[in-house]
């Protein structure tokens, strides 16, 4: 292609440069308008009192049991579901059969059905009078209005981050490697931690950020089982509503921006993650 040909292509596709200004600018404003104006605001509420009366806001004892339980319900159902994505992303890029894009449609099922469905379908089956209600009540086992049901609801929603970050991984890779390993004697477990781990880390680590963000921000499908018993089966989200409804807007913003905080540094570790990768991507492309 002759140089001017070039040059009339790269105008066709280059936009003048006030032209690109002002997109840029309205971008920015958008976000800022969309993004930061409604965290800023949350902020700037709770701390309209002072950072001491925020603080013992967050000190109050339901306050305490609301984050507790926010971090401990994260705690099982991140590794449950990364244990979980693992298995289902080795089963669909590793292995052919039957059934495929059926798995792959019900790891996307949390993502089309709305979080309140899906407290609804738990409460219809382990509710005290679902499908399984009786058989729970007789042997004293109690689902629905209780921690389980809170964690159910919570792997429910975030079970396709860690599979749908690893799965187009996997399928990239291929099996060679694995079969290589396999052909020279590497038992399973050692061909996954020497040559499926290292391969994947970076989508894993990365769909735990955003499982562990969504579910500590869960609040749909958690507010239909948990019956917001205060002290015992209220998280943050619901906290936050509760208190917000109770006119305490302090405290219901200082909740908010401890969940907020959280969620910032899930984004800013996702973002350090994404720039570590990219910089080994340039050096292992340079070499």
């Amino acid at each position: 292609m002759s140089g001017s040909a070039l040059a009339s292509a790269s105008a066709a596709i280059t936009e003048p440069r006030p032209w690109r200004l002002l997109l840029t600018l309205s971008a920015v404003a958008l976000a800022a308008l969309l993004l930061l104006a409604p965290i800023a605001a949350v902020f700037a509420e709770a701390l309209r009192e002072g950072p001491l009366t925020a603080l013992r806001s967050l000190g109050a004892p339901d306050a305490v049991s609301a984050i507790l339980l926010t971090l401990g319900i994260a705690l099982v159902a991140v590794p449950v579901n990364a244990a979980a994505g693992i298995a289902a992303a080795w089963a669909i890029a590793k292995f052919d059969f039957r059934g495929k894009a059926a798995l792959v449609t019900l790891i996307d099922l949390p993502f089309s059905v709305s979080p309140v469905v899906a407290g609804l379908a738990l409460v219809l089956l382990y509710g005290a009078n679902g499908l399984f209600g009786g058989w729970l009540a007789a042997h004293e086992l109690k689902i629905v209005f209780a921690l389980p049901g809170i964690l159910l609801a919570t792997l429910f929603i975030t079970f396709p981050f860690v599979a749908r970050e690893l799965i187009p991984v996997m399928v990239e890779q291929g099996r060679a490697e694995e079969e290589a390993a396999l052909t020279l004697g590497a038992s399973g477990w050692h061909m996954f931690r020497t040559v499926t781990l290292p391969n994947i880390r970076w989508a894993l680590l990365y769909g735990v950020l955003l499982c562990n963000a969504r579910a500590m921000g869960e609040f749909g499908a958690v507010a239909v089982v948990s019956g917001k018993i205060r002290g015992q089966t209220t998280t943050m989200p619901i906290m936050i509503e509760m208190l917000y409804n109770e006119y305490l807007s302090v405290a219901a913003f200082s909740m908010a921006a401890l969940l907020a905080v959280l969620a910032l540094v899930t984004l800013a570790l996702k973002s350090l993650l994404e720039w570590r990768h990219a910089g080994l991507l340039a050096a292992t492309r340079r070499h």
